[in-house]
């Protein structure tokens, strides 16, 4: 349920603060700290012996939490020149053999489901990749044959993208499926200089999270991403508002989602409460309607994402948010492309967090 901004709260970091009982703010600036740190547990789990095996297929699994968001953005950096088929699956597919490779996470120690794939993959001599907690069913389930990456840093629901992305990242790299390989800790401090941006005792005006987080309050967010890996961090985007502020969101590729009459219609129809010759008496708004929606655009490739809405659907968004961090990530940077989309997932995780907290909706979840 959508909660009532209280937007004064958002330039009162002291109260942020002490709504924050759980501590969500603080872990989700950990973003850099858990490419660092899971960087580090790859090289002791050994992915570096996965080194030249060329698979027969990639499975990446798709379990509650961050794990298909990851499957996406991960599939979106492969692109079609990606010399194995990718298959995203929720469990080990009946066909996984030795010549296939199995990438797994989940916060979930117990999932039983996952837990029987698992067992499935290494008792039919799959590699198989697995970023979970080391105690419980899953982790017994690899019986000391499954690449066991163990979570560093203690992390509320729905904050391990980057820790579980890195694993992923360090697995296709290992494999030569995706090279050269990332620099993890240019990605890292990426990650610390939006953390620094978005922390609490920064103003809205300068704060790219909190100027999200009032962006989409009492609105629908359409989160649109521009590019394959921009839809990934979108619907990555949709759980984290769901999971922090209890809000719904809708995402998916710039596109699909702009060819949807209903949706093109409600947003040019939002737009008329920015007429300033609008007389709300004379012409007020339906009484059923819904909240209004609040277009957000992102883009993690070179091209302005108004741009590519022009070349794919022959239209601009006049009133959209425009989500291209390009000045953080400048166009020609290493990496440009997995950079901004790391960035713009944490900066939406934390808008999601900062929303809930200016709305009650996320404390003591």
């Amino acid at each position: 349920m959508n909660g009532v901004l209280d937007d004064s709260l958002l330039a009162d970091p002291e109260t942020l603060i002490a709504r924050d009982t759980t501590g969500v703010l603080r872990a989700a600036a950990t973003a850099g700290a858990q490419v660092r740190s899971a960087a580090h547990a790859c090289g002791e789990a050994g992915l570096d012996r996965l080194r030249g095996f060329r698979p027969r297929a990639l499975v990446l699994l798709r379990r509650p939490g961050v794990s298909g968001a990851v499957a996406d953005l991960v599939t979106a950096l492969l692109g079609d020149r990606c010399p194995v088929p990718v298959v995203h699956a929720e469990r080990v597919p009946g066909w996984i053999g030795p010549l296939d490779v199995v990438v797994a996470h989940s916060t979930d120690s117990a999932d039983p489901e996952l837990a029987e794939s698992i067992a499935l993959a290494v008792r039919r001599g799959a590699e198989t990749v697995l970023s979970a907690p080391d105690l419980g069913p899953v982790a017994q389930a690899g019986a000391g044959r499954a690449r066991l990456v163990e979570p560093r840093i203690p992390l509320p629901e729905g904050l391990g993208f980057a820790q579980a992305l890195t694993v992923a990242l360090t697995t296709v790299t290992e494999l030569e499926l995706l090279g050269p390989a990332p620099d993890t800790e240019a990605l890292a401090e990426v990650l610390d200089e939006e953390a620094e941006r978005c922390q609490p005792g920064h103003e809205p005006f300068v704060n790219p999270a909190k100027s999200l987080a009032l962006r989409m309050a009492e609105r629908t967010p359409l989160l649109w991403g521009a590019d394959p890996a921009a839809a990934a961090v979108a619907r990555h985007g949709a759980d984290a508002l769901a999971t922090h502020a209890g809000v719904v969101a809708q995402a998916d590729g710039l596109g699909q989602a702009g060819t949807l009459a209903g949706l093109r219609v409600a947003i040019d129809l939002g737009e008329r409460e920015n007429d300033i010759f609008r007389d709300p008496f004379d012409d007020p708004e339906p009484a059923a309607a819904g909240l209004p929606p609040r277009l957000v655009l992102l883009g993690t490739g070179e091209e302005d994402p108004q741009m590519v809405s022009r070349r794919l659907l022959g239209r601009e968004w006049p009133n959209a948010d425009v989500a291209h961090p390009v000045e953080e990530v400048p166009r020609g940077t290493r990496d440009a492309v997995l950079r901004r989309a790391l960035l713009l997932a944490l900066r939406v995780d934390i808008a999601a967090v900062y929303l809930g907290l200016a709305t009650r909706a996320s404390i003591d979840l």
